[in-house]
């Protein structure tokens, strides 16, 4: 299967904007607000908006093909699923920039090589620290697994609040979005499909 190139990584090195030019766009923005962006408790706010939008958004500096490089051979014939559940997941939905919160669940069958338990939990980690919508979050973590792993399946849910709709809107605080995505084996084969499932639910 023909890997598919992960674009959004570059857009960050290719539209560099410095962190002084990005302070003076969230001075104007508290300015639009009816603050006073040089009183005392606002001063130093743009640089810390700033940093924490580094933290936010740092996904966009990350590969996720890199992260899934290192695999492992040595596991004995292993060929049934690897299951690693309730990935915490923190994003922003790219509309109005409120933050997303939720479970992602990850699935996939080896092919004779298996990656780092951890690596599964990064990858939902890059593609989630970028604008996105839940949709294609969760299509960009079952596919970024299946290129890079050449796995002979993979399965990604995700369950997710977002505050966009909760804090503003419509405004249902209860509300959550499921959203699935199945690949190889797990799209092909109920049984298998049927088996991941029951398995998150537990």
């Amino acid at each position: 299967m023909k890997l598919v190139k992960d674009t959004d990584a570059k857009v960050l090195k290719e539209n560099k904007v410095s962190d002084q030019e990005a302070e003076e766009a969230v001075k104007t923005i508290l300015t639009w607000m009816g603050e006073d962006s040089k009183r005392e408790g606002l001063l130093e706010t743009p640089k810390r908006v700033i940093k924490a939008f580094k933290e936010y958004f740092v996904g966009y500096t990350q590969d996720a093909e890199q992260i899934l490089s290192k695999t492992f051979g040595d596991v004995e014939g292993y060929n049934d699923m690897v299951v690693e559940k309730n990935i915490s997941v923190t994003s922003h939905c790219e509309h109005h920039m409120a933050p997303i919160v939720g479970t992602a669940h990850v699935a996939y069958i080896p092919n004779e090589r298996v990656v780092g338990l951890s690596k599964l939990a990064r990858v939902v980690e890059v593609f989630s620290k970028r604008l996105q919508t839940q949709e294609r979050l969760t299509m960009q973590v079952a596919n970024a697994l299946m290129t890079s792993l050449d796995a002979k399946g993979v399965a990604v849910t995700i369950d997710a609040a977002h505050q966009c709709m909760t804090m503003r809107g419509i405004k249902k605080e209860k509300a959550t979005t499921v959203t699935n995505y199945f690949l190889g084996q797990f799209k092909d084969d109920l049984n298998v499909q049927n088996r991941y499932l029951t398995y998150i639910s537990k």
